[in-house]
């Protein structure tokens, strides 16, 4: 695979991770192991207030296929199909649970060094289709997302995005929901083994006028500088406050 821009979806995904990620306050107890023929096997019991819930998954990779399979105590079968450099420079990803055939999807996904390309479409009579776009580099990053409905013919989404990246920091600012919302989001690693890190996250909806204030009558405003013609230097970020008696 190539050295280009990550995916759409990889587009303030570290700071999301950060935010959302694997915070659980419900026992959970897995056991993994591995096989001499490459099959791993992982179960999981997981305990939810009064409720329980278990399953087992399944990986076997051959070649340049990887099969994921998960049984759980729903009799749900979720299995997913990766399959790399079927042609130069993609990946193909099939996934189908079982009984809910409704939900099985494929995506094909292209690198390229100065852009990637998905394209994702359920398995069914009239699909709905996701299509991705990210042009640029790994330090900086354009990306485009839009979804088609097949059977009433419109969009269903369309969404953009930019992402710039360092070592030891990263922003990013998606407009979404029709272009009727926008995120920014910036991490900044706090030592250099990257162990700890700090990240904000603002969100703002155009069409109910929402705006968050501090305090009343105190809003915040974050504003950022990047020069497209220099981006092996740093961008700027500024912060203000302002404060109405």
């Amino acid at each position: 695979m190539s050295k280009g821009p990550g995916l759409f979806a990889d587009i303030g995904k570290k700071a999301r991770d950060l935010l959302t990620r694997d915070y659980n306050t419900d026992h959970k107890f897995s056991i993994s192991t591995n096989t001499l023929s490459g099959v791993a096997l992982t179960s999981t019991v997981l305990e939810k207030g009064v409720v329980h819930a278990a399953d087992v998954s399944t990986q076997y990779k051959y070649r340049n296929a990887l099969f994921d399979v998960k049984i759980d105590t729903d009799s749900n079968v979720m299995t997913t199909i990766t399959i790399t450099e079927i042609l130069p420079s993609t990946k193909a990803i099939a996934s189908f649970k079982v009984p809910d055939y409704n939900s099985s999807k494929l995506e094909v996904q292209y690198f390229h060094d100065h852009a990637t390309v998905t394209a994702t479409a359920a398995l069914k009579q009239n699909p709905l289709v996701d299509l991705t776009a990210t042009l640029g580099s790994p330090t900086i990053s354009f990306g485009a997302e839009a979804g088609y409905d097949t059977t009433s013919r419109s969009f269903t989404k369309y969404n953009f995005g930019i992402s710039v990246t360092k070592p030891d920091k990263c922003a990013s600012v998606i407009l979404g929901d029709k272009a009727d919302s926008i995120k920014a989001s910036y991490l900044q690693h706090l030592d250099e083994s990257k162990r700890s890190a700090a990240v904000g996250e603002v969100y703002r909806k155009f069409s109910t006028n929402e705006n968050h204030e501090v305090l009343p009558k105190s809003i915040v405003t974050i504003s950022g500088e990047i020069d497209t013609k220099t981006l092996d230097k740093y961008p700027r970020f500024g912060l203000s406050l302002a404060l109405k008696p």
